[in-house]
């Protein structure tokens, strides 16, 4: 296929070209001009999944000013992360590229090494059927992110919240990877190496080292940050601010407030899906802080001139939590996202359909809902052309400008695409689609290339018409040969396109190799290096978690 029709049903061709063009040379243009921008209030919930709102269907969690949100703006029914895992979403949304391209595929950003090259691995064991690809575990300084385009333009930007993107190293003053590096001026609370909020949500928050905060005794770090968010949005509000609330809510670990864990204990069914009171009471607290935003937003008299993202990074996690606090619901599943099948880390509905709500004063029609597809690759350049301007001339994005779509005028993206080159298919039992897989989504039709599962050591294919089968029961890839080859040939081209590392079949892979029975060896001395190291790791993981 020809690039520029490859192009063409990705949507990756429309970009607005008559906006002014960002770069230095071209601040001067927009002095003065500042409080006729918009700001924008980007609000990214961490692992929460699709069913995890009222306004989306949820029977037991309350979320009143989440839903107040939808009620004033656009509810996009078929938005996607760019990737299952929380990293490779990230850094779509700031740079407006497929993690194929940039080489973040899963969430290993707060590992000690620094690795910034893609690779296939070189070599497996007998019981790994397919080499897989590496990641990278920092963002590259390379990009131009979303901050640092709006950040030339005038903008104040701030960071509140979760990053995952790499942190800096002691000692090497060649890295730069923090906020403070990417275009953000403020950030609270500086904590870039961590997955997530270690340990508990309640100080002392042993996760934070530096600067050192005033806590009160079992302080909520979600209410500490909105607050903390909030308090800003007060104090700019005569500027045009950019500001990320990168919510730490509702990743593990699973603890919440006890009164509101006995609150939800009196609600929940367990004939509902959705049952889990420890998660519900979480999700309230993600909930609360969103509403202190939106309280500072009104209140400093900027409701018609924000625009409010509000979104999730991945599927939510709907597996049994291996701790809680206080004990005694590990064995519910943390959450459901039925009907979508599956969860985080899938390749599979339920791990990248997400809740997506879009207020633009004065533009979206309040209290609305688009089926548009919309990936988190197209914040980018639709959030720019929002605010009158568009990316650098030249500049290599993935992402289209959604406005039209958002304004009614008609769809922009013909597909999304999702390239997952990690997990095993043997162990996907465990969890459902933590498969090496690629995926195209056009129309209503979904197509997963399963790498090396065919019976014969080739891949293998699932077809699903979305619209009859939004559960993904139905693999109907034999049924329509023609459909399957169509479809694998966008994404073949999305691969080439992208130079993504894609994973092949294992030479040394034995099927009898699973059931051997394993030889008890003698462990490895490790090294007082590697003992340092996996220390570090363990700290900035906190508890071990292969889907963190």
């Amino acid at each position: 296929m020809q690039r520029r029709n490859f192009l063409k049903l990705a949507g990756l061709g429309a970009i607005a070209l008559s906006l002014p063009r960002l770069g230095k040379s071209t601040a001067p243009l927009f002095q003065g001009l500042e409080n006729q921008r918009p700001n924008i209030l980007f609000i990214l919930a961490d692992d929460l999944g699709w069913m995890d709102l009222r306004c989306q269907g949820s029977t037991l969690y309350e979320t009143p000013n989440i839903d107040r949100l939808a009620a004033r703006g656009l509810r996009l029914t078929q938005a996607y992360a760019a990737n299952p895992f929380c990293s490779p979403t990230r850094a779509s949304i700031l740079t407006g590229l497929y993690p194929a391209r940039i080489g973040i595929t899963v969430p290993v950003c707060h590992l000690p090494e620094v690795k910034l090259e893609k690779k296939l691995q070189e070599r497996g064991g007998p019981t790994q059927q397919v080499l897989l690809s590496g990641s990278l575990t920092r963002l590259k300084p390379d990009y131009v992110t979303l901050a640092e385009a709006l950040h030339e333009a005038g903008y104040v930007t701030a960071h509140f919240g979760k990053w995952h993107l790499g942190f800096n190293r002691p000692h090497h003053p060649e890295d730069h990877y923090e906020p403070k590096d990417r275009g953000f001026d403020f950030e609270f609370p500086h904590a870039p190496n961590v997955p997530s909020p270690v340990g508990s949500y309640f100080a002392p928050w042993k996760f934070i080292k530096t600067p050192p905060l005033d806590m009160q005794a079992d302080e909520h770090i979600e209410d500490r940050m909105s607050t903390e968010a909030a308090q800003f949005i007060r104090e700019h509000k005569d500027k045009t601010f950019y500001m990320n609330y990168w919510a730490y809510s509702v990743h593990a670990p699973w603890n919440a407030k006890l009164d509101y864990i006995e609150h939800f204990k009196a609600k929940a069914d367990a004939k509902n899906p959705q049952h889990n009171p420890l998660y519900a009471a979480m999700v309230k607290s993600l909930d609360e802080g969103v509403g202190r935003l939106l309280a500072a937003v009104d209140e400093s008299g900027l409701a018609e001139r924000t625009i409010i993202v509000f979104f999730s990074d991945n599927g939510g996690y709907a597996y049994l939590p291996k701790k809680t606090d206080p004990a005694g619901f590990e064995n519910i599943p943390a959450t459901s996202n039925l009907p979508l099948r599956s969860g985080k880390g899938s390749i599979y509905e339920g791990g990248t359909r997400e809740p997506c709500i879009i207020h633009w004063p004065g533009k979206t029609k309040a209290n609305t809902t688009s089926a548009i597809l919309f990936q988190s690759v197209d914040f980018y350049p639709t959030l720019l052309a929002m605010c009158g301007l568009a990316p650098r001339a030249g500049l290599q994005l993935d992402g289209v400008n959604q406005v039209p779509a958002l304004l009614g005028k008609g769809a922009v993206r013909e597909c999304v695409f999702c390239h997952f080159p990690h997990g095993q298919t043997q162990e996907a039992d465990k969890l459902n689609g933590a498969i090496p897989a690629t995926y195209v989504r056009r129309g209503d039709w979904k197509l997963i290339r399963c790498y090396g599962d065919g019976d014969d050591g080739g891949d293998r294919f699932e077809l699903y018409n979305l619209k009859d089968d939004i559960g993904e029961t139905k693999n109907i890839a034999a049924e329509k040969p023609a459909l399957v080859r169509e479809l694998n040939d966008l994404i073949s081209g999305f691969l080439k396109d992208t130079a993504a590392v894609v994973p092949r079949r294992n030479p040394a892979y034995d099927p009898q190799a699973q059931s051997a029975p394993k030889r008890k060896q003698a462990p490895k001395q490790k090294t007082p290096e590697e003992k340092a190291s996996l220390r570090r790791q363990r700290d900035a993981e906190g508890e071990p978690d292969v889907i963190s």
